[in-house]
C-alpha cells in the first residue's frame, strides 16, 4: 500500500515527489531505428512493422469509408450516449475559448491587429489494444474541428484481426474524420512527420501513447515537426485533510492509479481541520477494499507501491508541495476546496470539491484530459483550441501613420 510520510522538511520535497526516473536509452535507441525505417521506407515499412508489433498485415492502410461508417451498428445505444453527452460538453468548453482580437491604433495612422488561423494538417494519434482511448478522439478531434483545421489525419493499431475498436471508428465518423490509417507506435508518428507513399506528411502531432511513441515525438520535434506538448506516464495529486470523505479519495487515487503500473499517484493530507491520523488509515482501508474489485488491478497495485501519502501541518504547507510537485491533476477534496484552489499556481488541471472526480474531467465535463506531466505544468498548458491556431499578427500604416512613426 502507500507509504506515509509525517511533515517532511521543505529541502526534502523535491526528493520525495520526484517522479519514477525510467531508463529510456533502450526505448530511444528502438524508436529513432523505426523513425529511420518508416522515413527510408515509407509504406513497406509500415506494413513489416504493423505485422510485428500487432500481428496483423494491412494491405491497405487507410481504412475504407465504409468501414468507419459500419461502426454505428456495432455500438451500443448507452454507449452512443455517454459518447454524445461527453462531445456536447467539451464541444461547448472548446467553442467558448474562441478569441478575436479588435485592432489597436498604437499611434495615430498606425493599425495593429492579431488574428486566429487554424493549423492547416494536423494527426492525431490515439491508442488501442487492451485500453482504446476513444475518448481522447474527442479531446483531439473535437477542437481540431472547431479551428478549422482543413485536414485531420487519425493514426490508430489495429487488432490482430485487423480490426480498429469500434467505438474509435464511430466517433471519428460523428466527427467527419475520414483519414483513417491502421497504423499504430511509434511507425504511426513517422509516418505523420516524414510523410510516406499512402500518408502525407502533417504541421502538428498530437495524442497519448505508450513510452515508444512518446519517445517517437519527442525525437520528430527535434527534427522540426510540432507535437502537443511533452508527456510522461500519467499523475496525480489529492489533496484532503480530516474531514475529507476516504472512500471518495480512495476512488480518485484508484482511478489514476489504474492507467499503469508507472503512473503516480500523490496524497497530500493538511491537518488544517484536525489531526488528520485516522483519516489517513482510512484511505488505506478504502484503497485496499476497493482495489480488491478493480479489473486493472495489477496495473494499480504497482502504481500505488511507488506513490506516498504526506502529511503537513497546515494548508498553506499542502498548497506550496502542490505548487512546487505541479501535477498533471490536482483533486482538492477539502470543505475549503474553492479557496484552496484560489492559491494554485502550478497544475494541469484541476478539480474543486468532493464531488468533483478526475474520472469526469477525464470524460466528460468538457474540459481537456490531454495534459502536462512530469512537471511540464510549470511551462505547458493542456491542450485546448489554441493548440490548433496559429496567432498571426497584421499592421496596415496610413501615409499619416508612416510619417508619424518616421
Amino acid at each position: 500500500m502507500m507509504k506515509v510520510i509525517s511533515y517532511p522538511d521543505r529541502a526534502q520535497w523535491a526528493t520525495l515527489s520526484a517522479r519514477p526516473e525510467l531508463d529510456n536509452a533502450a526505448v530511444l535507441a528502438s524508436a529513432k531505428s523505426i523513425l529511420s525505417e518508416v522515413r527510408e521506407r515509407g509504406d513497406a515499412a509500415l506494413r513489416d512493422l504493423t505485422e510485428k508489433f500487432d500481428g496483423y498485415r494491412p494491405e491497405n492502410l487507410l481504412m475504407a469509408k465504409a468501414e468507419i461508417a459500419s461502426a454505428a451498428q456495432e455500438v451500443s445505444d448507452q454507449l452512443k450516449a455517454a459518447i454524445a453527452l461527453a462531445e456536447g460538453n467539451i464541444r461547448r468548453f472548446h467553442e467558448a475559448q474562441r478569441e478575436v482580437m479588435k485592432p489597436v491604433e498604437t499611434m495615430p495612422g498606425v493599425r495593429c491587429w492579431r488574428k486566429s488561423l487554424p493549423i492547416q494538417r494536423v494527426g492525431l494519434y490515439i491508442p488501442g489494444g487492451t485500453a482504446p482511448l476513444f475518448s481522447s478522439l474527442l479531446m483531439l478531434g473535437l477542437p481540431a474541428k472547431i479551428a478549422g483545421c482543413a485536414e485531420i489525419v487519425l493514426c490508430t493499431p489495429p487488432g490482430k484481426d485487423g480490426k480498429v475498436h469500434p467505438a474509435i471508428r464511430y466517433i471519428a465518423a460523428q466527427l467527419g474524420i475520414d483519414e483513417v490509417y491502421t497504423v499504430g507506435g511509434a511507425q504511426a508518428i513517422a509516418a505523420m512527420a516524414y510523410g510516406t507513399e499512402s500518408i502525407r506528411k502533417v504541421d502538428k502531432i498530437f495524442g497519448p501513447g505508450n513510452r515508444y511513441v512518446t519517445a517517437a515525438k519527442q525525437l520528430v520535434q527535434e527534427a522540426g515537426t510540432a507535437i502537443d506538448m511533452p508527456a510522461g506516464p500519467s499523475e496525480v495529486l489529492v489533496i484532503a485533510d480530516a474531514q475529507s470523505n476516504p472512500a471518495f479519495v480512495a476512488s480518485d487515487l484508484l482511478s489514476q492509479a489504474e492507467h499503469g503500473a508507472d503512473s503516480q499517484v500523490m496524497l497530500a493530507v493538511s491537518d488544517s481541520a484536525g489531526d488528520a491520523t485516522d483519516f489517513v488509515a482510512e484511505v488505506q482501508s478504502a484503497l485496499k477494499g476497493q482495489l480488491a474489485a478493480l479489473p486493472r488491478k495489477e496495473a494499480a497495485t504497482k502504481a500505488l507501491e511507488n506513490s506516498s501519502i504526506f502529511r503537513f501541518r497546515n494548508d498553506e504547507e499542502v498548497m506550496d508541495f502542490s505548487n512546487a510537485y505541479a501535477p498533471e491533476h490536482l483533486i482538492i477534496a477539502t470543505e475549503n476546496a474553492s479557496e484552496l484552489a484560489e492559491k494554485v499556481t502550478v497544475a494541469g488541471s484541476v478539480f474543486i470539491g468532493p464531488w468533483t472526480c478526475e474520472s469526469a474531467g477525464d470524460y466528460a465535463s468538457g474540459t481537456n484530459h490531454t495534459l502536462p506531466t512530469h512537471g511540464y505544468a510549470r511551462s505547458y498548458s493542456g491542450v485546448s483550441l489554441d493548440s490548433f491556431i496559429k496567432k498571426v499578427t497584421f499592421q496596415e500604416i496610413s501615409r499619416t501613420g508612416l510619417q508619424n512613426i518616421g
